[in-house]
């Protein structure tokens, strides 16, 4: 049961966290480049938290 738990956690921390650092990023830069860059950086820092830290 955890570990279904885990992953829609995982999931959705993916969506909202991309989506989150896209619109902070381009809000403050003005920048789709630098928009997609940070978006695509949000998700390896959301893998990487799921896979290498405890909760």
């Amino acid at each position: 049961m955890a570990v279904v738990y885990r992953e829609i956690i995982i999931r959705q921390g993916l969506t909202f966290g991309a989506a989150l650092a896209m619109a902070v990023s381009f809000t403050l830069n003005k920048s789709i480049f630098w928009a997609i860059i940070h978006g695509i950086l949000g998700w390896l820092y959301v893998l990487y938290a799921a896979l290498f830290k405890t909760y």
